[in-house]
């Protein structure tokens, strides 16, 4: 009797230990910002999204599809032609995820690697009508409307897939190697014309500046003229008079001066047949 209920035990265990196993083979957790989709073998994709948590599918019948429904970034390089027939190296950066009641759309018609097969086309796409509205000068001078513009398209181009662009920016914007040239040549040009303009500006101020003193020499010297010519021989002895005290002046401030007395022989005590050898 004990050896059959001590069989009986190990059977319900086993029992229970397969039913755990085929319980939790039929369980599948949707984790947050994903959602799933169900492939069944007999009816195709269901059309419901499955929401986050654990939920039950029928092994081997049925397989869960996860996708991530978060805003998720990448880079796309293109080489385009602006208006002008300037080469433009251009980076568009985009946030995107997908609609979450088109997840069954997606997968049936792009599978899980949409990203891949939609976002480089597109934006191609979008970019080479975009920037083929614009000079080489203008996508530099209207950079912000030519994001606005590619925002919109791209936009609306995406939502026909059945996903969403959170952001889209111009990270990146170069020409071509001669186009650069040719502007960094301008440029110096530019700046040796304003060289060239600002020594011009100056040569005409300094003419204007010596025209100018030399009128005011002429009408000062008209004066000085003048003035002799009214005063007569008063104001050179005025103007004598002045001298001499302004030399006065200034040694008697000075030290070791020898003073020297007045008259026309300078010749101190000095004999007179020195003075006439």
């Amino acid at each position: 009797m004990a050896q059959q209920f001590f069989n009986r035990i190990g059977q319900l265990g086993l029992g229970v230990a397969v039913l755990g196993g085929v319980v939790n083979s039929a369980l599948y957790n949707v984790d947050g910002g994903h959602r799933a989709v169900i492939f069944d073998r007999f009816t195709g994709v269901k059309q419901d999204v499955v929401g986050e948590g654990t939920h039950f599918f029928i092994p081997w019948v049925q397989r869960p599809i996860i996708y991530d429904i978060r805003s998720q970034p990448r880079n796309v390089p293109v080489i385009t032609g602006s208006k002008d027939l300037q080469n433009v190296n251009i980076t568009l950066r985009i946030l995107y995820r997908p609609i979450p009641d088109q997840l069954p759309k997606i997968y049936t018609i792009l599978g899980q690697d949409y990203d891949e097969r939609v976002l480089p086309s597109i934006t191609t796409e979008v970019l080479k009508a975009v920037v083929a509205q614009f000079d080489a000068g203008e996508l530099i001078t209207q950079r912000e409307m030519v994001s606005q513009k590619v925002s919109e398209e791209l936009t609306e181009r995406a939502n026909q897939f059945g996903f969403i662009l959170d952001d889209i920016s111009i990270t990146h914007l170069t020409f071509g190697r001669e186009f650069t040239m040719a502007v960094e040549m301008k440029q110096v040009a530019q700046q040796e014309a304003e060289k060239a303009r600002f020594v011009v500006e100056k040569a005409e101020q300094q003419k204007k500046a010596a025209i100018i003193s030399a009128e005011g020499d002429a009408q000062a010297a008209e004066l000085l003229a003048k003035s002799f010519a009214e005063a007569g021989d008063g104001l050179v002895e005025l103007r004598r008079i002045e001298a001499a005290e302004d030399i006065a002046y200034q040694l008697a401030r000075s030290r070791g001066v020898a003073y020297l007395p007045g008259g026309q022989n300078l010749l101190l005590n000095i004999p007179t047949n020195l003075q006439q050898q």
